[in-house]
């Protein structure tokens, strides 16, 4: 359906994942606004439905609703099949659904939930989506990290967190591995008209983490929360990279407060990054010549 008003984001067809509420549901809101088609994800139908009519009644524009929980690789594969289906071009692609879990759990695929929906949920998805988003060039891919890599690595001989668990190093480890994906994503990207860029949101007043809460969620969150920046804001920078003119040519990059910012030096070594990607398509079963 098309949208009743222009705007700068006329015609352009946005996935946001995880956009029922929170940063997800502000960035949808605010693509809608700017005139956009948007499609969002989210794990519950009934709550997923709720966001998309408050979404369709900013943008003055039909909503596509997908109901999937991306910590499941099927439900992943399934997600992507129906996206092909359901939208006949992708302009930007916002990998935006992430948790955290004081204790450790695993999903369906027998996987460190943290490290799943984090970061292989992404990974597979924009794999599966790119094809889409390179017939839809000039495209964004835009992926929600944190400034918490900075704390993070990459444990390759424990990525699962089956020798010893901390919901803090396996938030960090997903984060820092959302920059290498964006990073490498975007080098294999070169000439294709696709760009890929990830961001830090802020330290954002949502549910996050409201799961399974650590002690600093139960204690400093109440405490911080006048301090802490409001969805709608900790959307500004997702929304700026996914709509800004003038970071059409812009990939590779790390935004916070919606201007480029360098990220740790780990993240920028080329040698992890290819032996990350390696270890995540065999956890996915991308098979090499499904591979970008």
């Amino acid at each position: 359906m098309e949208h009743s008003h222009r705007g700068p984001m006329a015609g352009q067809t946005v996935l946001v994942t995880g956009a029922t509420s929170g940063i997800g549901r502000a960035t949808a809101l605010g693509l809608a606004a700017l005139g956009a088609r948007v499609a969002i994800t989210g794990r519950d139908r009934g709550r997923t439905e709720t966001a998309a009519g408050e979404i369709s009644e900013v943008g003055g524009g039909s909503v596509d609703v997908f109901i999937a929980d991306l910590s499941s690789q099927a439900q992943v594969r399934r997600l992507a099949s129906e996206v092909l289906q359901g939208l006949t071009r992708i302009d930007v692609l916002i990998n935006n659904v992430g948790g955290y879990w004081s204790s450790r759990h695993l999903t369906a695929d027998g996987l460190e939930r943290t490290f799943a929906l984090n970061h292989l949920a992404p990974f597979l998805l924009t794999n599966l989506l790119l094809d889409r988003l390179k017939r839809s060039a000039p495209a964004r891919v835009v992926t929600v990290a944190s400034h918490a890599h900075t704390g993070g690595r990459i444990d390759f001989l424990d990525l699962q967190g089956e020798r010893s668990y901390s919901g803090g190093r396996a938030y960090n480890q997903s984060k820092l591995a959302n920059i290498l994906f964006t990073y490498e994503l975007a080098r294999r990207l070169r000439g294709n008209a696709v760009t890929a860029n990830a961001l830090h949101p802020g330290v954002v007043r949502t549910s996050f983490g409201a799961e399974d809460p650590a002690w600093m969620q139960r204690v400093l969150v109440p405490l911080l929360r006048p301090v802490m920046k409001s969805p709608a804001q900790g959307a500004g920078t997702s929304i700026h990279l996914a709509s800004a003119p003038e970071l059409r040519h812009v990939s590779g990059c790390y935004f916070a407060n919606r201007r480029p910012t360098k990220t740790s030096q780990g993240s920028y070594d080329r040698a992890v990054a290819m032996r990350l990607w390696e270890a995540s398509a065999d956890l996915v079963g991308l098979t090499a010549t499904s591979r970008v």
